[in-house]
């Protein structure tokens, strides 16, 4: 096991360097520049102005030491500067709005596994009756249905038309003054639309995907004989086929993980969220070289990750992989 672990992780080095060469290079390909988007709007700026500009920022240099500068750096877990007026360091602005990122991921993912695999595995266990026909409705909406036009339509009905929920960031005006109690309370209601809309979309491929898993595993030998063994079929479905029907979920939960990062960028950027979606999309907009870049490594280096522990995953779930045989 030690052997295959090591010979994942070294596997990663090179993913990650090639990783980084394809998106900076493809960032830059982008039209536009950073110094054009501070500029626009400032009619008195020369051009020997913007020239400097690009010579501050290393802009004026070939791509090949643009990128080594920049991997230097990194190395050094040193994102940079960010080309915003504030011109502050990558990693503090990283560092702000990582929490809220990942709380509401994390939240959403939670809902989505917990309440996709009880979905699925009920729709399989009940094929073709009335309740899997519905599951396959919602599966249906679920692909059919854009997240940012199912965001406006909860915004306008739950927010505008029946004054519910807040439509808009975390807090309400003035919630600085409320009790812990009340304060959390007002942060729930303004995550309810959020998660909601974070949920859905994965819920219904999740669920059909756990169906048709749970469909395959009770059509094999060893749930027949079960069955024939005189076992409760709640016993035969969820000891025996639920524990090999989940191997393939595995997989999913370890993609899951760099979504903990960069899936909210429509959500959070629609429901104004001071996330790293929100920051991201802002960083893309301005052109934002360094903020984007390391944005991106963040997810880059999380979906390695998740793509290791589904390996490690199977790897003790199922001995030849780890003995190279799988």
């Amino acid at each position: 096991m030690t052997a295959y672990l090591l010979k994942r992780l070294f596997a990663m080095v090179p993913l990650m360097l090639g990783i980084t060469v394809i998106t900076f290079m493809v960032i830059r390909l982008a039209p536009g520049e950073p110094v054009e988007a501070m500029t626009a709007l400032s009619p008195k700026i020369t051009a020997e102005t913007r020239q400097r500009l690009r010579e501050f920022y290393g802009l004026d240099k070939p791509l090949p030491v643009q990128y080594v500068t920049w991997l230097k750096k990194v190395a050094t877990l040193d994102f940079g500067r960010s080309f915003a007026p504030d011109h502050r360091p990558v990693t503090d602005k990283i560092r702000e709005r990582i929490p809220v990122t990942l709380s509401l991921n994390i939240i959403a993912l939670i809902l989505e596994f917990g309440l996709a695999i009880p979905i699925g595995v009920f729709a399989a266990t009940h094929r073709d009756t009335l309740y899997d026909k519905g599951i396959t409705v919602f599966v249906f909406l679920g692909f059919a249905v854009p997240t940012f036009w199912l965001a406006l339509l909860l915004m306008y009905f739950f927010g505008v038309k029946l004054g519910w929920l807040p439509i808009s960031g975390l807090h309400s005006l003035g919630s600085e003054g409320l009790s812990p109690l009340r304060w959390f309370g007002d942060m729930a209601k303004h995550l309810i639309l959020p998660i909601s809309v974070a949920t859905f979309g994965s819920l219904a491929g999740l669920s059909r995907y756990m169906r048709s898993t749970m469909l395959e595993v009770i059509r094999q030998d060893y749930i027949t004989t079960a069955r024939a063994k005189g076992l409760a079929e709640r016993t035969v479905i969820y000891r025996h086929a639920l524990r090999n029907a989940l191997l393939p979920v595995i997989t999913l939960l370890g993609f899951s993980l760099p979504g903990l990062i960069g899936g909210s960028v429509i959500f959070e950027t629609i429901f104004a969220i001071p996330g790293m979606g929100q920051l991201f999309y802002q960083g893309v907009m301005a052109r934002d070289y360094p903020l984007v870049m390391g944005i991106l490594v963040i997810g880059a280096f999380l979906t390695l990750i998740g793509n290791l522990l589904a390996d490690i995953c199977y790897a003790m779930a199922d001995p030849r992989i780890r003995q190279g045989r799988g």
